[in-house]
């Protein structure tokens, strides 16, 4: 349940595809930071050696606290840039680039509503205390954490969750310096963790629900675009705007079924494409990956 995304086939077929797809896209920022690191070292540095310096930073700044050697080769604008194109990369191949990346995590969500339910009718039928579940605990990567973010919805904008239940595909995430939510140190940093609470309230009014679901990110209370932005929601609203929509993709039709490919040639035209395009101020991608 927690590693849906090696047991669905579309999924592992979509990733195969697109992955040289993104690494085109993400060329033109490493060509422009590598240019810039030859001019001012004068050493023959390539787009390979660039990548792999930027990866040897973020394991010295994450692991050992180590920001002096191979990050400082780079000006914090580059950093900036290079931070944008992990995001990018996340975005595409885990996360809102594409539907299937999150749809496949369907079983894990109606598992945490079932326990859910289960909890609510044991308490209503006044089951002994230490006869039914208090809490569900699982552990995973962010191969797990980041759809089922997507699930909920969260790190949207009220309009973009409105989006994506209509099945529109959305912008990738702004080319620094403008703003975004979406940030890979955010969605999944070290640690990084979904925490869905179940409250019971008093209700006088029985027309009134009395259970709640309130969503935490990284032990934070996180806004949820499908309950008008709040992150306390009345549990059948819940269910009703967040996880419904959901339901009409089945696991095995999502997983498993032959979908239609287009030529990856074409796809990198069309990447390609809305990358110079973005240069110009369209903000839009033409296709969904």
């Amino acid at each position: 349940m927690l590693r849906f995304h090696e047991c669905c086939q579309n999924y592992k077929d979509f990733r195969k595809r697109q992955e040289p797809a993104v690494d085109k896209l993400k060329e033109p920022t490493l060509d422009e930071i590598t240019s810039a690191l030859v001019g001012r070292y004068g050493l023959n540095f390539t787009r390979q050696v660039t990548a792999s310096l930027w990866f040897l930073c973020k394991e010295e700044a994450s692991l050992l606290d180590i920001t002096d050697q191979a990050c400082s080769l780079f000006s914090p604008s580059e950093i900036t840039l290079l931070e944008w194109t992990d995001d990018l990369e996340m975005y595409i191949l885990k996360g809102y680039g594409k539907s299937i990346n999150y749809r496949m995590g369907m079983p894990l969500l109606e598992d945490v509503v079932q326990s859910m339910e289960q909890a609510i009718m044991a308490k209503e039928e006044k089951h002994v205390p230490g006869s039914f579940e208090k809490a569900r605990l699982r552990f995973a990567h962010a191969e797990t954490v980041v759809p089922f973010s997507c699930l909920l919805g969260l790190f949207l904008e009220g309009s973009e969750f409105d989006t994506i239940q209509k099945e529109i595909p959305l912008a990738f995430p702004l080319k620094p310096p403008q703003k975004r939510k979406w940030r890979g140190s955010i969605v999944a940093p070290f640690a990084g963790n979904n925490m869905l609470v179940l409250y019971r309230c008093p209700a006088p009014d029985k027309a009134r629900s009395k259970h709640f679901v309130q969503v935490l990110h990284n032990e934070h209370p996180i806004p949820m675009p499908g309950c008008n932005g709040s992150d306390f929601c009345p549990f059948e609203v819940f269910k009703e705007k967040i996880v419904a929509p959901h339901r009409k993709h089945d696991y095995d039709t999502v997983c498993n079924a032959k979908l239609e490919q287009k030529p990856s040639g074409s796809k990198i035209f069309q990447i390609l494409q809305w990358f110079f395009q973005l240069g110009k101020g369209d903000k839009y991608p033409k296709d969904e990956f």
